[in-house]
C-alpha cells in the first residue's frame, strides 16, 4: 500500500517574492532560468557561479553572492532551491528550511522536496504542467513533448482572444447561465478550429496583397 499522499497542484504567483537558490552550477542555472520570467526576487548563494548566472547578476536580473551558505540566508525567503554537489550541505539547508517553514526543493532528492519542478508546455498564458512527483522527470518530459504536438503555437493567440472575449461576456447583462454556455462554447475544439482557419485565411490574404 502506497502511503505517499498526492500532491496539491497549483500555479503560484511569486512576483516580488524572495526566492533563494543555493548553488549556481549547470543544475542551479537551469532552475534559475525557469524562475526568471516570474518576476521573483532571485537571490543566489554559491561558492562559484556559471558564466550565465554571473551574466544575469551583472545585468541586475538576480542577486549573486559567491560565498558559503549560512542559515541567515534563508531569512524572508518564500521558496528555496538547493542545487549543490554537497549532499551534507543540501541536507543542512533542507533541514533549516523545514525548521523555518520555508518551502524547499533539493534537486534530484524527492524526499527533500516540498515541491517539484514540473515539465511545462507554455503557449503564451496557456501552461500545461506535468509532474511525476520526482519519480521520473524523464517520463514527464516525454509527455510534455507529446503535448507539444497536440497544442501548437497557435494556441497562444487563441488563449489571448479567449481572455478578451471572456471579460466582455462577464461584463455583459446576459443571464448567468447564458454566460456560462457562451464561455463553454467559445472554449470548445470547434471554436478553436474555426479561429485557426480564420487566422490562416487572413494570413494567406495578407501575403497575396
Amino acid at each position: 500500500m502506497n502511503s505517499v499522499k498526492p500532491l496539491f497542484p497549483m500555479f503560484v504567483k511569486i512576483e516580488g517574492r524572495r526566492v533563494l537558490v543555493v548553488g549556481a552550477g549547470p543544475v542551479g542555472e537551469a532552475k534559475i532560468r525557469a524562475i526568471l520570467p516570474t518576476g521573483a526576487r532571485i537571490h543566489v548563494i554559491a561558492r562559484k557561479a556559471s558564466v550565465e548566472v554571473t551574466r544575469w547578476a551583472r545585468s541586475g536580473a538576480i542577486t549573486l553572492e559567491e560565498r558559503e551558505f549560512t542559515p541567515l540566508d534563508l531569512a524572508e525567503s518564500f521558496l528555496v532551491i538547493v542545487a549543490t554537489s554537497s549532499r551534507d550541505l543540501n541536507e543542512s539547508v533542507f533541514e533549516e528550511a523545514q525548521r523555518l517553514h520555508i518551502l524547499c526543493n533539493v534537486v534530484d532528492v524527492p524526499e527533500q522536496c516540498d515541491f517539484f519542478y514540473p515539465a511545462v508546455l507554455q503557449r503564451g498564458q496557456l501552461q500545461i504542467a506535468v509532474s511525476t512527483a520526482g519519480q521520473s522527470p524523464s517520463l514527464a518530459q516525454q509527455i510534455r513533448q507529446q503535448l507539444e504536438k497536440q497544442f501548437g503555437p497557435e494556441y497562444e493567440g487563441w488563449v489571448r482572444q479567449l481572455g478578451e472575449t471572456r471579460r466582455q461576456v462577464l461584463a455583459s447583462n446576459l443571464p448567468h447561465e447564458r454566460k456560462r454556455e457562451l464561455l463553454l462554447a467559445l472554449a470548445s475544439q470547434d471554436a478553436f478550429e474555426a479561429a485557426r482557419d480564420q487566422s490562416n485565411r487572413a494570413l494567406v490574404k495578407e501575403e497575396m496583397v
